[in-house]
């Protein structure tokens, strides 16, 4: 061991007290990639769902969201472990379980990084041209990109964070400002709320919408995964946590009834299925000219950045959990003594993200309609099937303690059943999430099944040859 790093598991862990309220908040928010959300998955959800009901669809999800969240937060104070979902999950159902969840997870978040590497590397590859005239290939720019945010990543998390805040309020203003004038032109009288009404939300279409409206949201579940780097964390991560929600919440709500102002509830649905990639475009452009137009194209290429540091952060805070608690190699758990970071969990990612693309850049494949869709739908309905899980088993958590209440019980198991619903549609509609029909690609979500199969053998493994190793799964740092 070197003078420059130290054993997790040995000398203390992540570097505590250095993340506030604001700095998890920017980092989810980032993570979550709203200007990217609104770009690219609102305008599918116009064309391929119910169209104006959209923005209806937006609230009552987030609605589930605050019930999830509900829960999330209550059981937070009783199990410290950046794994957050695998360390909820063992401490609520069995060990067996989390190990299963841990790598659901893992393989989730390395999907949704390189799908948002992906197609953020096409569309900068695709900005460079236009400006410059030169061509250049979409894997200079996944390299370059993978090499800043391992370098970020590899130095204090605080240091990310205000990169990501940066990111953020630029996507976040642009977007107001372009809301700000579609409800000016439209003034009091022009306002049309049937968005919210039940005929348009319940519209041909609401499972589609749903489906686009649930995977938005996702993100803000991570607050947890830096609960060990927060200050006050008892009080710090549950205000991110609703704090998150309801911005995210919010700003999908709002700005995608803006759009449904901007073209009129009667064309949405039409204008949107005929170029849904360039709907938010057009808007921008009518709403502020050509500006609005390349600004937004500039924004959504560091939005994806964001979204794929945020991510980077996420996964390497598991990799250093799992390592900590016996399930990965021990060096994998260092933290640099200087930055307080995973630094050798952020270094094999990094190699792990540069072998995908390299994977996809020696297929041929097209980094939007392969990487991006491909793994960006698996690692959507990875996420929900751990929201799902989590959400379920959060009031066994409580009821064998003998606690019962809306917010530990009712709430969670609701919130659970929603997203199950929610998680079913994404799997029977999966080829409209993919928007192929090529067979390895549509099932691809059955490698989950393996991959939980592998968690629950590992568990029963160390159950039996290594009880010491299984006591200390998801136990780091439990409190009552």
């Amino acid at each position: 061991m070197t003078n420059s790093d130290h054993d997790a598991t040995d000398e203390g862990g992540l570097f505590s007290g250095i993340l506030g309220t604001g700095d998890i908040i920017f980092m989810i928010l980032a993570c979550a990639a709203p200007m990217g959300v609104l770009a690219g998955i609102v305008p599918l959800a116009f064309a391929f769902g119910n169209g104006a009901g959209v923005p209806g669809t937006q609230l009552g999800m987030s609605i589930v969201m605050l019930l999830f969240a509900v829960g999330y937060v209550r059981i937070i104070p009783h199990v410290r472990n950046a794994g957050a979902f695998y360390a909820y999950i063992a401490a609520s159902l069995n060990k067996e379980a989390g190990i299963a969840a841990a790598y659901t997870a893992v393989v989730a978040y390395i999907c949704a990084a390189a799908s948002v590497l992906g197609a953020m590397s096409y569309f900068a590859a695709d900005l460079f041209a236009a400006l410059t005239g030169i061509v250049t290939s979409w894997v200079v720019w996944a390299v370059l990109s993978v090499a800043v945010i391992a370098w970020l990543g590899y130095h204090r998390i605080t240091m990310a964070a205000k990169v990501l805040i940066v990111a953020l309020l630029l996507e976040v203003g642009l977007i107001a400002v372009i809301d700000i004038l579609i409800l000016w032109d439209r003034g009091w009288t022009g306002l049309d709320f049937s968005s919210f009404s039940p005929r348009a939300v319940f519209a041909p279409g609401l499972g589609i919408a749903v489906i686009y409206a649930i995977n938005g949201c996702i993100g803000f579940e991570a607050t947890a995964i830096y609960q060990e780097e927060a200050v006050n964390r008892a009080v710090t991560i549950p205000r991110a946590t609703y704090g998150a929600v309801l911005v995210l919440g919010s700003f999908y709500v709002l700005s995608s009834w803006c759009l449904v102002l901007a073209v009129s509830p009667d064309k949405i649905k039409a204008v949107a299925g005929v170029d849904p990639g360039h709907l938010v475009a057009n808007v921008a452009f009518c709403q502020l000219g050509q500006f609005g137009r390349d600004a937004l194209n500039l924004l959504t290429i560091s939005s994806l950045f964001a979204a794929a540091l945020g991510f980077f952060n996420n996964i390497s805070r598991y990799f250093f959990a799992l390592s900590r608690d016996g399930l990965i190699p021990a060096p994998l758990g260092r933290v640099h003594r200087l930055h307080g970071s995973p630094y050798l969990a952020c270094l094999l990612l990094a190699l792990l993200l540069v072998i995908i693309m390299g994977f996809f850049a020696l297929a041929g494949l097209d980094p939007l309609l392969s990487l991006a869709t491909s793994l960006s739908s698996m690692g959507a309905v990875g996420l929900e099937i751990l929201l799902t899980t989590t959400s379920l088993t959060i009031p066994l958590f409580f009821a064998r303690r003998g606690e019962y209440s809306w917010g530990k019980t009712a709430a969670p198991l609701a919130a659970g059943l929603i997203i199950a619903a929610a998680t079913w549609l994404s799997l029977a509609n999966y080829p409209t999430l993919t928007g192929t029909t090529l067979p390895v690609i549509n099932r691809l979500p059955l490698l989950f099944i393996a991959i939980a199969a592998l968690g629950l053998g590992h568990g029963i493994y160390l159950r039996r040859m290594r009880p010491a190793a299984y006591a200390r799964v998801g136990s780091s740092h439990v409190e009552g």
